[in-house]
């Protein structure tokens, strides 16, 4: 079953990163979704739309944006330190959790019913992992805030069209979607998966009706996207 998409209105923090862009593309194909709100650093000057709404904020500051996250249905997040291992432990944690959970628990004072996050696959909040057990810990989180819906994407490397970070990731690129014919059974989650599928996936996914709580992965991607 499906929901009736004029009964959905949507903000969104992070959506000028390459997974939000892609979101963000889908939901303006879709008909009658009655408002997305942008919140972020600056705005997205490519969009120029009736139903998209931005806003300047300080994502560190919830009281620069808890007046716009209320009247909406749903909240997505794909906020997140592009390139972890070049910031310090306390600055990683001040944006991948810290900042979410704010907005997390804003969205729920104001009444927003269904809340998707970006995360990672592997997380755990028992992980020796500090990346994973951080993230791990946010939707341990995120999950007391006791949102009707709560959807956790858990994508393995994100396959963008161009190279954003330098000759890892260019390697990565070139490298990751070899090992999918190697990755099947239960090891199908660490296949690489393009950052469109990832991002029609987020936003297809509203429309669809789940459970309380859900982990979304490769398999999942693929099938909200169709």
């Amino acid at each position: 079953m499906t929901l009736e998409s004029n009964q959905i209105s949507v903000v969104m923090l992070g959506a000028s990163g390459a997974v939000g862009i892609a979101a963000l593309k889908t939901f303006l194909q879709l008909n009658n979704i009655e408002q997305i709100t942008l919140l972020g650093r600056n705005p997205i000057t490519t969009v120029k739309t009736d139903c998209v709404h931005q806003f300047k904020i300080d994502v560190s500051e919830p009281s620069s944006y808890k007046n716009y996250v209320h009247g909406h249905t749903t909240a997505i997040c794909t906020l997140g330190v592009g390139q972890p291992s070049k910031i310090s432990k306390e600055e990683f944690i001040k944006i991948d959790k810290t900042a979410v959970f704010d907005f997390a628990t804003e969205c729920k004072k104001a009444g927003v019913k269904h809340f998707e996050l970006l995360a990672s696959v592997g997380i755990n909040s028992k992980s020796s992992s500090f990346y994973l057990r951080t993230k791990g810990e946010l939707v341990e989180a995120l999950k007391e805030l006791h949102f009707d819906r709560l959807s956790i994407f858990q994508p393995s490397m994100i396959l963008t069209p161009s190279n954003r970070y330098g000759i890892g990731q260019a390697i990565t690129l070139k490298v990751w979607p070899l090992l999918k014919p190697m990755l099947i059974g239960g090891l199908r989650k660490y296949r690489g998966i393009p950052v469109n599928v990832l991002g029609q996936a987020m936003a297809k996914n509203i429309l669809q009706e789940g459970k309380a709580y859900e982990v979304l992965q490769w398999n999942e991607f693929y099938d909200i996207s169709q």
